[in-house]
This record gives structure tokens, C-alpha cells and sequence, in this order.
């Protein structure tokens, strides 16, 4: 590994695990970020500080940030979690502005650390429709790294790196297992069974089973209960 540095979105789910071990065999040092916002639960910030350990990390930090002051999301007030199954519409679990406001945080804290390079778990395949998923976010999210810093200003570039941008949760899985990680320590599930199991009919669950299934993969994911 050379000296580069990378902030990295670690959420705790599998997208952003296996998003920041790309950033690891690409051979940068991570800088591990997750947002506290209040959500629901704290089972995937646990994962969060497990994965950051496990890929080695230089540095991670919890960076509390109270989005449930705002609310509009069932991940941040108290709304029900959908567990019908999936649709085209965009969900409640949306957080509003959530990439844009990690980004921001993540692009903060790489201009102070001199890290050039900020990595996050978004794709645009296999996802629950949420808008700032979608590659021309992540370009224009881009665009205005260069226009909102200092570093920025001076010709400095920042590369915002979407390493799944374009797989499937089946492609992930296999990049998972192709990379050596151990796919137990993240967590997806947005309304946890009282057991502390992944609830298994959620969206995000939905998605995670379907993805282990179509790669051919033993998921070893403990749900409560199955479609």
C-alpha cells in the first residue's frame, strides 16, 4: 500500500464494505467515515466500526448528525418500514438529500486530510430507487467538489469513485467473496426483528437475499422471516 488516502462511506451494508475494499486493493489508506444520523437502529453502525476494522482503517470516525430533526424518511421518524416488496416508486426510506449530505461531510474531511479520493457504495441497478444513487449525481457531485473548496480552486481535482455503480446486488455479492470479505460482518436491514435479526422482508433485505441467491452464494444472513 503507497501513502494515497481515501475518505470512504461506510454505512455498515455490504454495497459500502465491499465499496471501501476497492478502495483498499486499489492500494489507498482509508479514511473511514460513518454518519450517525439517528436512525432507527444501531446495529449497523456496530458493522460499521466491525468492517473499518477488519479492512485496517487509518482512521474512523462516527460523525454524529441528527437527521431525524428534519424527519421525512421512515428511517428518521416515525414511519412505518415497507415490507410489501419492492416497486418502481421511490420509497420511505429516502432520506432526504442523504448521498449529498455524506458527500459533503466525506469532501470536508478530504480537503482537511489532504486525501484527494472519496469512495461511496451507490448503484444504479439492483437499489430501491432513490435519485441520489444515479450515476449523473455522482458526477455532478463531482463537478462541485471542484467548485466548492479551496483545493478545488487551486486545479486540484477530487475523484468521487462509485466502484458499483453499474453491478447488481448478485454482482456484488460475487465481489464480496472475490475480494475475501466476510459478508456477515454488514448489515442492511432497515427495521431489525426484536431478536436482532435482519428482518428478512424489508426492501433492503429483499434486495440482499435476492442478490446472494442469484450469485450462487451461501448467504449468511440470519433473517426472521422470508418472502
Amino acid at each position: 500500500m503507497d501513502d494515497r488516502l481515501a475518505v470512504v462511506l461506510v454505512s455498515g451494508g455490504l454495497d459500502s464494505m465491499v465499496a471501501a475494499a476497492c478502495a483498499r486493493e486499489a492500494g489507498f489508506g482509508l479514511l473511514a467515515l460513518s454518519v450517525d444520523y439517528n436512525q432507527r437502529h444501531r446495529v449497523e453502525l456496530n458493522a460499521a466500526r466491525a468492517i473499518a476494522q477488519s479492512l485496517g482503517a487509518v482512521r474512523h470516525i462516527v460523525l454524529p448528525l441528527d437527521l431525524s430533526a428534519f424527519g421525512g424518511s421512515a428511517l428518521t421518524a416515525d414511519i412505518a418500514v415497507p415490507k410489501t416488496g419492492l416497486t418502481d416508486d421511490i420509497p420511505v426510506t429516502y432520506v432526504p438529500a442523504r448521498n449529498t449530505i455524506f458527500l459533503s461531510l466525506a469532501l470536508g474531511w478530504a480537503e482537511a486530510a489532504g486525501a484527494r479520493d472519496l469512495f461511496i457504495g451507490v448503484n444504479a441497478l439492483d437499489y430501491s430507487g432513490y435519485p441520489d444513487c444515479r450515476p449523473d449525481f455522482i458526477a455532478a457531485f463531482e463537478a462541485t467538489a471542484a467548485l466548492a473548496t479551496k483545493a478545488g480552486a487551486g486545479g486540484e481535482r477530487f475523484r468521487i469513485h462509485a466502484p458499483l455503480q453499474h453491478m447488481t446486488k448478485a454482482d456484488i455479492a460475487r465481489e464480496a467473496a472475490r475480494l475475501g470479505l466476510d459478508a456477515g460482518l454488514s448489515w442492511s436491514c432497515y427495521d431489525p426483528a426484536p431478536d436482532g435479526r435482519h428482518c428478512g422482508l424489508c426492501d433492503s433485505c429483499r434486495l440482499r437475499q435476492r442478490g446472494f441467491a442469484e450469485a450462487g452464494l451461501v448467504d449468511p444472513t440470519h433473517y426472521a422471516a422470508r418472502p
